[in-house]
């Protein structure tokens, strides 16, 4: 399939001022000549330099006029010839255009496509490639900055870097186990256990940050809770910064979940406002409560709202382990309630605005595990990643566990070259088909 030529509508379906249609394979040029009319042809110009011109079957019944801009093999994209169309953003004008591309031999393309030819052809290793979709997804600059340096192969170098130690230690062992009579020795048993160590520590480093990566590429899942009435609404109006829920002195006004996105200094947050916590005879407001309880279940931070002018309630929620809480005390404009003298909580006032710079610092000093000091968040692994490096870990503790009790080199080499085949499915240095078409299937059309 590398050798036919591919084109696609890369931007949004939509009207706007401008689309972006791309070809990428042997025949982009040509395909893209027979369309283009220009004072020259395509073959001829010069590559990264854009050219004005009508587009069209012919000069007499064009469709549109733009720009195209070809880009030449290996110093494309893709590491093909590649060709970029400009054109205006209509539905039906780009719809159109790319017609025309594949009545004259063009393929349409398959979804990520473009980014899996990257891949394919060098231009990429498989964490960069996947960068590209966090790029296109980010919600905050701090996620931003973490798919561009992901992008830009900090991840993958890192991921080498491993790789290249595992790899050397496996050589070691098996050219002892190969070449008996040469007198090499697999290391000193200490010097073998640092080496074999020192890998597994670099793993278990990547492991910490896969959390981190979830909360980039997803948000913290932020539930917001309480008894009726204690200002859950308004604390969700008031981050948001608009009138997203209904307010209202009335018990159960609340009654399914309400889900937003914010950026909080950085992070994401997926906001849920929750039905109030009470004892109910109503069937709807008892469905809202029981999802209540199942949104907190599910929660990465909660925060526990009460009104600070009335008594301590009584009784609590019962969290999952791991989850973080932030006891937030409202309505701190009025005088509160002597019960709740003492008790460590951030003091807003959803109605005045007060204690909402103290409330995101500590929902920020959860978020970092209870400390104020920032973590390096530039590399942040995801799920895929997380699945090989606890793959790779469970064998390169075996590895450590068949030396310490004394067996033979070719165990140890076995458990080492499942662990290199685990870490090398991270970066794309294994043979796996299947594994490349589920990665690159998420990418959207012509990307």
């Amino acid at each position: 399939m590398l050798n036919d030529t591919i084109a696609a509508i890369s931007t949004p379906l939509g009207e706007g001022a401008l689309a972006v249609l791309r070809l990428s394979g042997p025949r982009a040029a040509e395909i893209a000549g027979a369309l283009f009319h220009a004072p020259k042809p395509v073959a001829e110009f010069t590559p990264r330099l854009a050219y004005f011109g009508a587009i069209g079957g012919d000069r007499e019944s064009k469709l549109d006029e733009g720009l195209l801009t070809v880009f030449r093999a290996p110093a494309s994209y893709t590491g093909e010839d590649l060709v970029e169309i400009s054109c205006h953003g209509g539905v039906l004008v780009t719809r159109r255009i790319l017609e025309l591309l594949l009545r004259q031999g063009a393929r349409a393309a398959e979804p990520g496509e473009f980014t899996q030819r990257a891949f394919l052809n060098g231009k990429l290793d498989l964490t960069q490639a996947e960068a590209v979709m966090d790029l296109i997804g980010a919600q905050t600059d701090l996620a931003l900055r973490a798919a561009n340096e992901q992008l830009e192969g900090r991840l993958g170098t890192r991921i080498q870097g491993l790789r290249t130690a595992v790899l050397e230690l496996l050589a070691h062992i098996e050219a002892y186990i190969d070449f008996p009579d040469e007198d090499i020795d697999p290391d000193t048993g200490d010097a073998l256990r640092t080496r074999l160590r020192g890998a597994g520590d670099e793993v278990d480093r990547l492991l910490a940050t896969a959390g981190q990566g979830r909360i980039l590429r997803e948000g913290v899942r932020t539930v917001i809770y309480g008894a009726p009435n204690v200002g859950k609404s308004s604390l969700l109006n008031r981050l948001l910064g608009f009138e997203r829920a209904i307010v209202s002195a009335r018990p159960g006004t609340t009654r399914d979940v309400i889900e937003e996105v914010i950026n909080l200094r950085g992070f994401p947050l997926r906001l849920v406002d929750t039905a109030g916590l009470r004892e109910s005879d109503d069937e709807i407001e008892r469905e809202g409560i029981a999802r209540t309880h199942q949104q907190i279940d599910r929660a990465d931070l909660v925060l526990h709202i009460c009104d600070a002018s009335l008594p301590v309630p009584v009784g609590q929620v019962k969290l999952a382990p791991g989850v973080a809480e932030v006891l937030v005390l409202n309505k701190a404009d009025l005088s509160e309630d002597e019960t709740w003298q003492g008790t460590t909580a951030v003091r807003i006032s959803c109605a005045t605005g007060a204690g909402f710079d103290e409330l995101a610092t500590a929902i920020e000093q959860q978020i970092l595990g209870g400390g104020a000091a920032q973590r390096d968040w530039t590399v942040a692994i995801n799920a895929r990643h997380q699945s090989c490096l606890e793959r790779a870990r469970t064998f390169l503790t075996a590895a450590d566990q068949a030396f310490t009790d004394g067996l033979s080199a070719e165990f140890i080499a076995e458990e080492l070259r499942a662990a290199l085949g685990a870490i090398g499915e991270i970066v794309g240095k294994v043979d796996t088909e299947d594994l490349l078409g589920v990665i690159f299937g998420r990418f959207c059309i012509g990307k």
